[in-house]
């Protein structure tokens, strides 16, 4: 299915209506993203106006993550299934009526579960968002062009949040709360004008309700076992119950799958060497940044006692240069390749972490915290759009929804299962409250989030091929191509 604003050819024009419903889509996809990250710098602040413990701070972030990473799978089907238009609508006027009760609320239950609302209608705009685009433009440079852009706001929206944060906790951590409330009501009028209405399904729908109902009640309950984990233990009888009774959900989804005539995932995507590695990686990368940037704003505020706004500062050069990337990440990508583009970020990503290891009690900004973030800053660029692009590409339009779930579902569950780990490690390591026992406790953190940062580039690694080992498809030619007698190839490799 097509919609009106098709763009047919890589030479033509962006009418300004689909400019403006490309920036009501990054609208969105930003504040999902600001969302993951402005709680960041304001939970000292949270802890201590609502008298909360750090397992139940550790809670803020992670409602959100149970819900946008337990029912990704079903937002996706339900943007292909229900119209890709409406479900994003209506998701997203429910985040903004979140936002609003996450800043007006009193205790820490309502503000987790105002948090876990959050999550659960991100998981409705998120892929409905990046399917309406994977679905208007046409793949090759055009599409490419527009997911750079779009996943470039979601990485700055994630990098930006910090410095928001500390901004706005100088006021009140509250206003990090609120701040998304009206930008996604502006979003949601602008989007009810220029989102195109021709995207609803022809024909007669068929609902995978078993499906739904075993495959989000299996991630639900992933999520929720390794966010406890840390807190009842690893090897508890409660939490090694709950990864079986995951496994049975696991194992009955798939049979459930295997059988319907339109399953909620079609297992065959699966079989692709791209996909692996693209979900693999996806996990790794946000897996690594969520567990990265949980210890350092507590390092930067606990042990070189800097205010909130002097963290945020410190975040500041990443969230740039990904800004500043937004408008030459689809070119590099159309000449090299995703599977270069993701080893040069990984390779970046591990850098930075392994950088971050000679923190000391005394601030290194120059020496060691500006090089990271120029680093991290640089891994954010490259890889957000890349595996985006590569998750996309090849993938008919009936099915956009899908894997744009299944990608974000691996983004949040990553992020979810290693933040789970380097919370139990830093746990762990805790001996006490002065500077040099909070530093020490921090230190086998980093280490595990610079090896999760390294598996994901060994991964990535394995998706670069010699040339006779290169499939190759036809997409649109580029402007520069427009005389050739042959159309642009972009190398894919499986």
């Amino acid at each position: 299915m097509t919609s009106p604003l098709n763009v047919p050819s890589s030479q033509e024009r962006w009418s300004p209506r689909l400019w403006g419903t490309l920036l009501v889509l990054c609208a969105a996809m930003f504040l999902d993203a600001l969302d993951v990250s402005m709680v960041g710098v304001a939970l000292p602040s949270i802890a201590s106006d609502l008298n909360l413990t750090t397992s139940t701070l550790q809670w803020i972030v992670s409602g959100y993550i149970l819900g946008y990473g337990g029912l990704l799978l079903l937002g996706g089907r339900a943007a292909d299934l229900m119209g890709r238009r409406q479900v994003f609508l209506i998701a997203l006027g429910v985040f903004a009526l979140a936002s609003l009760l996450g800043g007006l609320v009193d205790s820490g239950p309502l503000l987790i579960a105002s948090r876990f609302i959050k999550g659960l209608s991100a998981a409705f705009t998120a892929p409905a968002g990046l399917s309406i685009i994977t679905t208007t433009f046409k793949e090759g440079p055009q599409r490419n062009r527009a997911l750079s852009i779009y996943t470039t706001c979601a990485a700055t929206g994630f990098s930006m949040g910090l410095v928001l944060s500390g901004l706005l906790t100088e006021l009140s951590w509250r206003w990090t709360m609120l701040l998304p409330a009206p930008v996604a009501l502006i979003a949601l009028v602008a989007g009810l004008k220029l989102i195109p209405h021709s995207d609803r399904p022809e024909g007669k729908r068929h609902y995978d309700v078993p499906g739904a109902i075993t495959g989000t009640g299996s991630m639900l309950l992933l999520v929720y076992t390794v966010v406890q984990a840390p807190e009842v233990g690893w090897a508890s009888a409660r939490t090694l119950l709950s990864f079986l009774a995951v496994a049975v959900l696991l194992t009955v989804f798939v049979r459930i799958e295997q059988r319907t005539a339109s399953p909620l995932i079609r297992l065959g995507v699966l079989r692709s060497g791209v996909q692996v590695r693209t979900q693999l990686g996806a996990a790794a990368f946000f897996g690594s940044y969520v567990g990265f940037q949980f210890m350092v704003t507590q390092y930067m505020q606990s042990v070189l006692d800097w205010t909130a706004l002097q963290t945020a500062l410190a975040f500041l050069p990443a969230g740039v240069l990904v800004a500043l990337s937004s408008a030459m990440i689809g070119p590099v990508v159309d000449r090299f390749g995703t599977p270069r583009i993701l080893a040069a970020g990984f390779a970046a990503l591990v850098l930075a972490y392994a950088l971050f290891l000679r923190i000391s009690l005394t601030p290194q900004y120059a020496a060691v915290i500006l090089p990271s973030m120029l680093l991290l800053g640089a891994a954010c660029a490259l890889v957000f759009p890349s595996l985006n692009i590569q998750a996309t590409t090849g993938v008919d339009d009936s099915e956009q929804g899908m894997v744009s779930g299944l990608l974000n579902t691996s983004i949040q569950v990553g992020g979810a299962i290693f933040l789970a780990v380097v919370t139990a490690v830093i746990t762990a390591g805790d001996r006490g409250d002065s500077p040099q026992d909070l530093l020490d406790s921090f230190r086998p953190g980093l280490i595990v989030v610079t090896g999760i940062a390294l598996a994901g580039l060994l991964i990535t690694l394995t998706g670069l091929r010699t040339k006779a080992d290169q499939q190759t498809v036809v997409v649109a030619g580029s402007a520069q191509d427009a005389a050739a007698p042959e159309p642009a190839k972009v190398a894919v490799r499986d």
